[in-house]
């Protein structure tokens, strides 16, 4: 697959995102708990449904959308790529600021990553056939399931596991830096996309208007995915923001990786990709901002 896009990306830098990631879920980890399982699995009806959204519902309605709406089959897999995507720290982040219950956005997100070393490569190349637009220019692409399945264990799976090991080892230290790591890779992250995008300032400009659209409506129908689920079960005010968000919020730093990693001259998804790890921070910040000026609703 090329787009002929002239991408101004540094190889180094692959190795860069490639940490920012497992930093990300790194310090989600440190707060994790066997327990956290247990109750999952005692009390699974939110983070069923919240897993359902995200690894089947907001997949197959990108790809029916993309379907539909005749979207180019380069940015429609960059789209099917992000959906394909589990949630990250920044979900865990937007919902303590909307004052949502953050002990179910962490254990919804460390289900999803797990979770996400199977269902990521199998969603995109599943609905990447799926849609008929798509489906040729997939087949042009060598898929190898396998790195993918490796790339993504290393930066959630084994990150999560080191992680909650330190956390149970180290618990003042889990303690003191669970947040500042947190922000600090978030900080890290949102720099390298701003370099990113500086650095191919005239491209992002020339193909704002085949992607900006495309990005906000995605972002939309997964917040409303999740937001409809949470009502339709009956939660609470404070699980149900939780739950919009994990499904709304989606880890387009891990997105990245595997296209720098494995499709470098895949530029429409990139650029997708990369204006996802910006917009979704827009709309969670103003989201979160106006469910913090809100009372929660008593369950």
């Amino acid at each position: 697959m090329n787009d002929a896009l002239p991408l101004n990306f540094d190889p180094a830098g692959l190795v860069i995102l490639n940490a920012i990631v497992a930093l990300m879920i790194f310090g989600v980890s440190l707060d994790l708990r066997v327990a956290d399982f247990r109750r999952v699995v005692a009390h699974p009806a939110a983070p069923a449904a919240g897993l359902l959204a995200q690894a089947v519902i907001v997949p197959a309605l990108t790809c029916l959308l993309t379907w539909v709406f005749r979207v180019d089959p380069a940015l429609s897999l960059g789209m099917i790529l992000v959906a394909a995507c589990p949630s990250g720290a920044l979900s865990n982040i937007l919902t303590w600021r909307a004052r949502g219950s953050v002990a179910l956005s962490v254990s919804m997100t460390a289900v999803s990553s797990l979770a996400a070393t199977v269902l990521t490569p199998l969603n995109f190349a599943l609905y990447g056939w799926l849609n008929p637009r798509t489906r040729e220019l997939l087949s042009t692409i060598s898929i190898p399931a396998a790195g993918i399945l490796a790339q993504v264990a290393l930066v959630l799976a084994l990150p999560m596991l080191l992680g909650m090991l330190v956390g149970h080892r180290a618990p003042r230290f889990a303690a003191a830096s669970e947040r500042p790591l947190r922000l600090i890779s978030l900080l890290v992250l949102l720099a390298f996309v701003a370099v990113a995008f500086a650095e191919n300032r005239a491209l992002f400009v020339e193909r704002f208007g085949d992607f900006f659209w495309l990005v906000v409506a995605q972002n939309a129908m997964a917040l409303g995915v999740g937001a409809g689920i949470a009502t339709a079960l009956g939660l609470g005010d404070a699980d149900r923001r939780a739950l919009t968000l994990e499904v709304g919020i989606h880890n387009s730093g891990l997105g990245l990786a595997i296209l720098f990693t494995f499709f470098p001259a895949a530029g429409s998804m990139m650029l997708i990709t990369a204006f996802w790890g910006v917009w979704h921070l827009v709309s969670g910040l103003l989201l979160a901002g106006w469910w913090a000026r809100r009372e929660l609703v008593p369950a």
